[in-house]
This record gives structure tokens, sequence and C-alpha cells, in this order.
């Protein structure tokens, strides 16, 4: 078996305290709020000077999690608050994965294309994006250690 579990889900919002807000009335417990920027992120991401406050939210099981980003730079490319139910896309999943180099060999046999480049967060995880069947965009995590 490849994966381990789903990760997180990402919503990237313009007002994270009011996310926040919103997330825990609903349920959810927040596990952290941090600012994110370095190489590591601009390699994971396929952005250049990424600056971005994301705050961790989990579900009351401890089971799943939400992270919720507020870009700082660049700008937002696109808004897809508006659109309907139906429409296409998402931002992303995050899959911790046992071994990133031999789900990403197999991926690729099925046509996922990797975004940017693998990262290594300090000792902890090593990341990247890939786009999976019609563009979708997926993350992968592998601890280490």
């Amino acid at each position: 078996m490849t994966v381990k579990r789903m990760d997180n889900v990402g919503i990237v919002v313009e007002d994270l305290d009011a996310a926040i807000g919103f997330f825990t009335e609903l349920g959810l417990d927040l596990e952290g709020r941090a600012p994110i920027e370095g190489d590591w992120a601009d390699s994971v991401t396929g952005l250049t000077d990424m600056r971005v406050e994301i705050a961790m939210m989990r579900t009351p099981d401890g089971h799943s999690r939400l992270e919720l980003s507020r870009f700082l730079a660049p700008p937002v490319a696109a808004d897809h608050r508006t659109a309907p139910v139906n429409a296409l896309g998402y931002l992303r999943v995050m899959f911790t994965v046992e071994d990133i180099d031999d789900t990403l060999a197999r991926l690729r046999e099925r046509g996922a294309e990797l975004v940017g480049e693998v990262a290594q967060y300090e000792d902890m995880y090593r990341l990247c994006y890939i786009r999976g069947p019609e563009g979708i965009l997926i993350g992968l995590a592998q601890e280490l250690g």
C-alpha cells in the first residue's frame, strides 16, 4: 500500500481570522498558526518568493485536517470563491506516503507530472505537488526519521 492517510485539504482565504472563527464554530480545533516562506516552500509549490500565513485546523476525531492559507506574496492568481458547487477543480489534497520516490515513479506511469520539485523540509518531511488526472493538484508528503 502506498498511501498511509489523507493529510489535509487546503483552502486559500483572504481573511484568516474570520476563517479560523468559522471553522472553530463548526467544531474544528486550531492546531497552530504560522508564517511559511523560504526556498523549500518555493520549491514545493513552484512559486517564487512565496509568503503565506497558514492555520491548521483539526477535526474532533483527530484524523483529518484543514489547512487555511492567506497568501501575502505572490498576489492571488484567481478567485473561485463564487463558483457554484458544480464548478470544476479544487486547490489540492495532500497525502502522506511511505516512499515519495516510488510513489512518483508509479504515478508518472499513469500520467502524473511533477509541479516544481521534491523539496525537503528540515529533517521532518519530503514534499512535492503533482498534477494528476485532468490537472488535479495533489500533494505528497513523506515523513522522515
